[in-house]
């Protein structure tokens, strides 16, 4: 006779990363927004950092990746802004070759970590996974 199997009920499927995307240039945020929406993620962009702050008025995210040197705001002023608004949101800094510093500087004021640009796309997205499951469940 044949033993039944008891079906164990599979773990609720994990949580796409909700990731609010900002920078100024236009096409590299629509290219690196498709390829990390590719990889599973739910992606909202922003192309300023006032509009970037409007949008996280509106949405919950789980990590954000925030370019340093915008035209309508620094990228260290929208980082305290969003620490402010939400302190438990990862934000990953990128930055252009020699602004390391800078980045660095964004650690101090609560960014998880930073990445210069150009960066590899699996970087990124390690980068975006390491900081999601460092984040303290809301």
């Amino acid at each position: 006779m044949k033993e039944k199997t008891k079906e164990i009920p599979s773990s609720e499927p994990e949580r796409r990363i909700r990731l609010l995307l900002v920078d100024d240039e236009v096409e590299y945020l629509h290219v690196l927004s498709n390829r990390l929406d590719k990889r599973g993620m739910e992606v909202a962009t922003a192309n300023s950092g006032t509009l970037a702050i409007q949008t996280l008025r509106k949405q919950e995210f789980d990590v954000a990746v925030l370019d340093l040197k915008m035209e309508d705001m620094d990228g260290i002023e929208v980082l305290k802004v969003f620490k402010k608004m939400d302190p438990e949101l990862m934000v990953v800094m990128l930055t252009g070759h020699g602004s390391e510093k800078a980045a660095r500087d964004g650690i101090d004021f609560g960014a998880y970590d930073y990445l210069t640009k150009p960066c590899e796309i699996q970087e990124l997205v390690a980068k975006i996974q390491e900081a999601y499951r460092k984040r303290k469940p809301t």
